[in-house]
């Protein structure tokens, strides 16, 4: 075995995405790779790590470095569907043997979401994307979060039940059953079809995919900053739940007389105008007055990377030149 030269390998595997970094120790993007979702919940242990492998060697081609294992000295690997240590001990198992790295360390995506935006880890991080989830990290390292597996474990505020949201009113809407919402017409538009009808049963018969709801978030946001009242509802339960998660974890973790940064991310949270945002805030400093709550700037597969910086002791100006220039216009 070569001797690894000082470098981090780092992943972020969501649900609809996978991105990859190969990043130096002083901070510097070598090479990248963006990839399908890779959550070995969705697609199973040996098809997430089949297909990490091939975007973390595309990542070092992409960087003109030898794809001689092992790549670096450290690999920071943070995925979507990691909920429990059981599921965590399997994926370890099977990443290891890829050889990437003379150490692993793998988590929870949303650990990495709360990395990337923060300047010392600590903190509270939410994620909606097609799912929601969040996590925090106290002062001494102690970590609290929530399982994200739907219903089954409370969950309620994805962008793909967001999306089932708009259509349930648009639906009772159109037959009758439910009042009048300008959701409706929206969703008409938005899918060009003759009525709410027609989605539903093309949702039956799988001529349209499930996840096609999700693209259902932004007109949500709108029509219910345009006054429809059925609209406002369904943005209120979601700030009140994305609220709910910050508090229970800024007690668990007694930070609630600290000044702990909230990080918001996820394709959902970061495309919400800035009330709703405001909103969020305005309920996290009831709870905790000191609190800075922002939306990332930086992309997850950042954190997972800075958590590789910190394990291989690379020094802060490394890392505030990562985020520098990985910062989103």
């Amino acid at each position: 075995m070569t001797e690894p030269r000082r470098l981090v390998v780092a992943v972020d595997g969501g649900n609809s995405k996978t991105d990859v970094l190969v990043v130096d120790a002083e901070g510097t993007v070598l090479g990248s790779a963006r990839g399908p979702g890779a959550s070995p919940q969705n697609i199973g242990v040996q098809s997430s790590v089949d297909i990490l492998d091939g975007l973390v060697v595309d990542a070092m081609e992409a960087a003109g470095l030898p794809a001689s294992r092992p790549f670096a000295m450290h690999t920071s690997a943070y995925m979507a569907g990691l909920d429990f240590p059981r599921e965590e001990e399997i994926f370890f198992a099977a990443l290891s043997k890829k050889g990437w790295a003379e150490s692993l360390e793998i988590g929870n995506d949303t650990l990495a979401l709360l990395r990337a935006g923060t300047s010392d880890g600590v903190g509270v991080a939410v994620v909606c994307g097609a799912g929601i989830n969040a996590v925090g990290i106290g002062r001494n390292g102690r970590v609290h979060g929530f399982p994200a597996l739907g219903k089954s474990s409370g969950d309620w505020g994805g962008g793909l039940g967001l999306g089932e949201e708009v259509l349930w009113w648009a639906a009772r809407a159109e037959d009758g059953r439910g009042p009048s919402t300008a959701l409706r017409a929206a969703l008409i538009e938005h899918f060009a079809v003759e009525s709410v009808a027609e989605v539903t049963q093309r949702l039956h018969f799988e001529e349209l995919s499930r996840y096609s709801l999700h693209a259902l978030c932004p007109l949500l946001f709108r029509v219910a900053a345009a006054g429809d009242e059925i609209a406002q509802e369904v943005v209120g339960r979601f700030v009140e739940e994305i609220s709910v998660m910050i508090a229970v974890i800024l007690r668990k973790l007694e930070l609630t007389k600290d000044d702990p940064q909230i990080v918001l991310g996820g394709g959902v949270l970061t495309g919400v105008d800035a009330q709703v945002i405001a909103e969020i805030e305005r309920r996290t400093l009831k709870i905790a007055p000191r609190a800075v709550v922002k939306v990332v700037d930086v992309a997850p597969v950042v954190g997972a990377a800075l958590f590789g910086l910190d394990r291989i002791g690379a020094d802060d100006a490394a890392k505030t030149g990562l985020r520098a220039a990985t910062q989103r216009v």
